[in-house]
Parts: structure tokens; C-alpha cells; sequence
């Protein structure tokens, strides 16, 4: 008879009782089974839903191994509530030591996700980094340089080194880039004051390469050379090995050509005036510039409305400054041949075809805004100075753009302030476009610094403000919370009715901000004004301060114009202003000479100053556009590049002082 342990089937059939417990297996999904990925190992493949329902399946010994894979590919995806809400479902006893230590590891991974970095540097400072596997070192040191924020430091510095021998591929070469990157952030007091531990070889190494870049980035053949002889005396650092793309660019760098130039500017319409004071400029400097002799202060001249330089169309409109510190003497090239196009009388495209067929080896221009935006879409393989900029950034391999924008100085401002240790700026700009651009500039560059809040005020014109003196009242200091990327952050966006917008009702940030005693946390004022304005400004600032504490006011190039008597550089008594070095009396000659020549009409002078630094700019295209860090030292401003070759200025800053205007130190 048969056996009690088989079953009937409907067919008649005897199965084996154990069989049918397979059967039964396979039919019931998967059974619970420990992972067959490792937990500490690099990051696993499977997505967050798999992990979550092995872990409801598991056993208590292999569950929390699911947990831990399940909250790393929920923050691989972006889902970092989740992740933290499921380390928080983890037992917190009965845990082996390899899954406490990757518990750990976590937690600050997803401290650092949410941004909460003080508790995620807290976190990670409990973890033996001694004790943890390759895959699990680079994901803490990781942490730790996502902790950094970016701010260029030493320990973030050693964090990318102490990484680099555990990444391959891409990963290896951006910690080398990112290495180099916060290497040369460091200002010259944090490289002085580092102390090499007798280990750090490496580190020792990397600090050699960055003093010899520093001291050659001027000379490409010097720096190249420097280069190959620094990779002979370090020939196990990794950056001997897999140097830095930068410095890649720098051995692959050749010369460009530039012994013929096409200048197209508007030579004629309504913007030729504008057309021949950067022609002007840029033949005064390929025919050599009286030599530079600082003078011992700023000389008291008047400058015009820099707007001009944004847009020479609306130049009386608005001010565009200029930048930075010291003009080098510009010598003469009598190989460079010139050619001028006008730009109001042909489309782009055919100037630029036109060019080519001259001979041209490098193009200087176009000026007005319109024509620049259409550069990105005009083919041609000349490389490009544009003298001005496109609302949005790109990179394009032969262009570069240098214009005298007023969100340049902005940014020029935020650098400069943040540098006298303020933490809480409030902005003063004009209602509208221009002074939206302006505020939401400096606030992107605040934040960089490592800033966070700006404040913004939009004032009205020179009759709102005089009513307002009328009647008596004072400014309040008081504005927005600017978000850095956006509009301004915490304003919702008002109604509009038939052309009439109503504002939203103002925050619970705003309204904090605007109430209590005055100046509250405001420990620094950015006005965009002109000198009439700022006339008024002024006094109404100082009415509304009744703390002892007073905020240090700065204002823009704007507010720096001519006729300024002894009695208006008394009432600005403290005020800090930048403006272009030419008017800041860096060469007294070359701005006699300018000043003769355009009859004391400065925004003129500013185009002036624009086209010397044109000339100079092209006769070094090659290392802007190829050699990052590569500097020049014009009439505007200390000229450099970013990674859009996007020339930027730093400006010279200066004070009203008793009665007389004194550089800032």
C-alpha cells in the first residue's frame, strides 16, 4: 500500500511529500534569504523597492543587511525623507559591528543630503575611518567634502587626498580637478599658515605644484617647463600621474595668431559715438600707452554713468563699472594690422564671413547686446573678443566676452564686503530690470562667499525720494530675502488685474525683518545710485540709525561723478565706492590724456578704457580662453576668465575721508 506520505492527484498520481514542498516553495515568491550583494561594498544595483520587501521578508539576522541596502539606493534616488525615515526604523540593539559601522557611515550620508552639515562633520567625526573597507573609505571622505560645502580649507583638501587612491576612471580624474581647484582658492594667508604633518608627502607635493603655478601662471613656456620638472621630483604624486586638466590645457597650449585683427564696432547710427571711443582706446594702445606711475591718492576726478559699457545704446541710462587696480604699460606692435567693420551697416554673419576672407586671425566685437546673443548661433571659426555679454552664460570654445557690466561689479561688491567680515547686507537698488539684475548678481556672489541672507530694497527716482525728505521721513532698513539663484526667494509672485500688479502680502520673514529698531542685524548697505541720489540717501540713512553700532555703507561706480566739492566728499564721510582704475588715479597720465580727448565726458572715457583693455585681451586670447588663472592687470579692472571665458574684473575700492578720497586697504 502506499506510503502516508504521498498525495492523490485528481489524475491518480502518488508525489512524494517532499516534492510537493518544493512545489509549494516556488510557488510562494521568494523565500527570505541573506543579500548576495556586500553591504560595506561599493554601491549596490537594485532599486530601494526590491531591498524594502526583502527586508519584510527576512529573518531578523538578515534584515537590517536589506535596510542598509535599501537606504543606500533610496538616497542613490534622490529620496532622502525616505532614507532617513527608514534608518530610523533600524534596531538599535542586537546590530554586528560591520552593521553598526555602516549604520553610521549612513546616517552622515543623509545628514549631508538634507544639508544639516554640522551634524553630518559631528557624525562623521565618530566614525574609525581605520576600520572601515575601500568602497566604505570613499564614501566617508565623501561625506566629509560634501560636508565642506565647497569652501576651499585644509581639511577639505586632505579629505580629496586621503580619497584619491580609492577611486578609477572619471571619479579619479575630478578629485584630482577638484584637488587642484580648492588648492588654488586658498587665499595666500591659508597657504602660509598650513602646517605639513611629517607624513603628508603628498600634500607637500601638491603645495610645491601650486607655488610653481602661482609664480609662472603669467608664462605659459615658464609654466610648462616648471611643470615637466616638478613631475621628475615627484614622480609618485598622483597629480604627477594624472595631472589636473588645467594644467593638461597648459603642456597642450599653442599661441594663437593675432597679427590681423577685425574690430567690428558701430561706426555708424546711433551708437557710433560709442564705436569710436573703444576704437580710439584700442589704437591708443597698439601705438603704446604713457607708462604707469601710481599716484599716491586717488585723483578727484569726476566719472560719468559706466552703463555705457552694459549696453552703449542706454549709456545716460544706467552705470556699468569697470574694475580693478592697476594699469601695466601697454608697448607698441607694429606687426598687428587692423581692420574696422561697421557693424550698423552689414548682418553679422556677412562681417564675420567678410573677416575671414580678409585674413583675419582674431575678431574684437561686436558691442551691442543684440549682436553678442547672436554670436552662439553664427558659425565661423575666428576666434571672438566680444565686447559684451548674453543674458545666460555658455561655453563656447572660440568666444570670449568682456564687457563692463554692472552685475560684474556687483559681484565685485559682494566679494569686497564679505571681505571686511559683514554678514548681513541690505541692498538698495533701482525699481526695476536693472536693479533686479544687479541684486540678484550680488546675492549669487554673496552666497559663494559662503553668505546667506541679502536683503533688497527697490527705491524709486530722484522725485520719489525727494518727497520723501519732504515729508520728513527717513529709509527703513529693512528689504527682501533675495534667494541667490531666483527672484527674490520668499516674495510670492503678485496678481495682475488689467496691467495693475498687487503685491502679496509680505512674509513672516519680511515683516521680521522690517520691524524692531531701525538697522536690527543690518551691518552693511550696497546702494546703486547716482550722485544725486545718493545725496539724498545719505543723510536719510544716517536719520534712520539709532543704534550705536552703525552699518558701513558702500556704493557702486554710479554715485562717483564730476563737480563733486568739498562739501558733498564731507556729507559721504565713511562711504566706500569702487570704480575703474583709470578713474581711480592708478595712471595719471593716460587719464589726462583721455579726459583732453573726450572733454571730461567720462562714460566716453569709460569705452576708452574698455577699448585699451580690448587690445590687450586680444593679444592674449589664447592664454584667457586655455589657462585658468591667467590674469591681466587694465585700465577696467584686474582682468580674469571663468570656465565660459567670461572676463571678469576686480575693482579698486575707495573712501570718503575727511574730506578727501583714500584707497581702502
Amino acid at each position: 500500500m502506499p506510503s502516508s506520505t504521498t498525495f492523490r492527484t485528481r489524475t491518480g498520481r502518488l508525489i512524494p511529500a517532499i516534492i510537493v514542498a518544493m512545489l509549494l516553495a516556488s510557488c510562494s515568491g521568494q523565500a527570505p534569504q541573506a543579500p548576495t550583494e556586500n553591504v560595506q561594498g561599493a554601491a549596490a544595483k537594485g532599486s530601494a523597492d526590491y531591498y524594502l520587501k526583502q527586508a519584510q521578508q527576512s529573518s531578523d539576522d538578515n534584515k537590517a543587511d536589506w535596510q542598509l541596502l535599501a537606504i543606500r539606493a533610496l538616497l542613490r534616488e534622490g529620496k532622502i525623507a525616505d532614507a532617513a525615515n527608514q534608518l530610523g526604523q533600524m534596531p538599535q540593539q542586537g546590530l554586528s559591528s560591520s552593521q553598526l559601522q555602516e549604520q553610521q557611515l549612513v546616517n552622515a550620508e543623509i545628514l549631508t543630503a538634507q544639508k544639516n552639515y554640522p551634524a553630518a562633520s559631528a557624525a562623521l567625526s565618530k566614525i574609525n575611518s581605520d576600520s572601515l573597507n575601500a568602497d566604505q573609505k570613499a564614501r566617508y571622505y565623501q561625506a566629509q567634502i560634501d560636508a565642506n560645502q565647497g569652501r576651499s580649507s585644509l581639511p577639505l583638501i586632505r579629505a580629496y587626498i586621503a580619497q584619491e587612491p580609492l577611486l578609477q576612471g572619471k571619479a579619479h580624474q575630478d578629485n584630482i580637478d577638484n584637488t587642484w581647484m580648492n588648492l588654488t582658492q586658498l587665499s595666500t594667508e591659508d597657504v602660509n599658515g598650513i602646517v605639513i604633518n611629517a607624513n603628508e608627502n603628498v600634500l607637500q607635493g601638491w603645495l610645491d605644484l601650486l607655488n610653481l603655478w602661482q609664480t609662472n601662471k603669467q608664462d605659459p613656456d615658464l609654466l610648462k617647463a616648471g611643470i615637466q620638472d616638478w613631475q621628475k621630483r615627484y614622480p609618485v604624486n598622483p597629480a604627477s600621474q594624472t595631472l589636473p586638466t588645467p594644467l593638461t590645457n597648459v603642456i597642450n597650449f599653442k599661441p594663437g595668431s593675432t597679427e590681423k585683427i577685425a574690430l567690428l564696432l558701430p561706426m555708424s547710427g546711433a551708437a557710433q559715438v560709442y564705436g569710436n571711443a573703444i576704437q580710439q582706446g584700442f589704437n591708443a594702445a597698439m601705438k603704446g600707452l604713457p607708462s604707469t606711475t601710481p599716484a599716491p591718492a586717488p585723483a578727484q576726478q569726476p566719472a560719468a554713468d559706466p552703463a555705457a559699457a552694459t549696453d552703449p545704446a542706454t549709456a545716460t541710462a544706467s552705470q556699468d563699472t569697470p574694475t580693478a587696480p592697476v594699469t601695466p604699460p601697454v608697448t607698441s606692435n607694429s606687426n598687428v594690422q587692423v581692420k574696422v567693420y561697421d557693424t550698423s551697416s552689414q548682418p553679422l554673419p556677412v562681417l564675420l564671413t567678410q573677416a575671414q576672407q580678409d585674413g583675419a586671425t582674431l575678431v574684437v566685437g561686436p558691442l551691442l547686446k543684440e549682436q553678442v546673443t547672436a554670436l552662439a548661433s553664427v558659425q565661423t571659426p575666428l576666434n571672438v573678443l566680444a565686447l559684451n555679454q548674453p543674458e545666460t552664460e555658455s561655453n563656447n570654445p572660440n568666444i570670449c566676452y568682456f564687457a563692463l557690466s554692472p552685475e560684474d561689479e556687483a559681484r565685485d561688491a559682494a566679494r569686497h564686503i564679505w571681505s571686511q567680515h559683514k554678514q548681513m547686507p541690505l541692498l538698495m537698488v533701482p525699481r526695476g530690470d536693472f536693479g533686479d539684475r544687479v541684486a540678484l548678481a550680488f546675492a549669487d556672489e554673496w552666497r559663494k562667499q559662503g553668505g546667506q541672507t541679502v536683503l533688497k530694497q527697490s527705491m524709486g527716482t530722484y522725485a520719489d525720494l525727494k518727497q520723501q525728505v519732504r515729508g520728513g521721513g527717513g529709509l527703513r532698513l529693512s528689504g527682501t530675502p533675495m534667494n541667490a539663484a531666483t527672484a527674490p526667494a520668499t516674495q510670492p509672485a503678485g496678481v495682475t488685474i488689467g496691467g495693475l500688479t498687487i503685491p502679496s502680502a509680505p512674509t513672516d520673514a519680511q515683516i521680521m525683518q522690517s520691524s524692531g529698531d531701525g538697522a536690527g542685524s543690518v551691518d552693511a548697505i550696497y546702494m546703486v545710485a547716482t550722485q544725486q541720489e545718493l545725496t539724498l540717501m545719505k543723510p536719510m540713512i544716517d536719520l534712520s540709525i539709532n543704534t550705536r553700532l552703525k552699518p558701513s555703507i558702500y556704493a557702486s561706480s554710479r554715485s562717483y561723478q564730476a563737480g563733486a566739492g568739498p562739501d558733498y566728499r564731507m556729507e559721504m564721510e565713511g562711504v566706500q565706492f569702487s570704480d575703474i582704475p583709470l578713474l581711480a588715479g592708478t595712471n595719471p597720465a593716460l587719464m589726462q590724456q583721455a579726459s583732453s580727448q573726450f572733454t571730461n565726458d567720462y562714460s566716453l572715457v569709460r569705452l576708452y578704457a574698455m577699448g585699451i583693455d580690448a587690445y590687450n585681451l586680444a593679444n592674449h586670447f589664447a592664454q584667457i580662453r586655455q589657462l585658468p588663472g591667467f590674469q591681466l592687470s587694465g585700465t577696467t579692472g584686474n582682468l580674469s576668465a571663468n570656465a565660459n571665458c567670461v572676463i571678469h574684473r576686480q575693482l579698486p575700492w575707495l573712501q570718503y575721508r575727511q574730506g578727501s578720497l583714500v584707497p581702502v586697504s
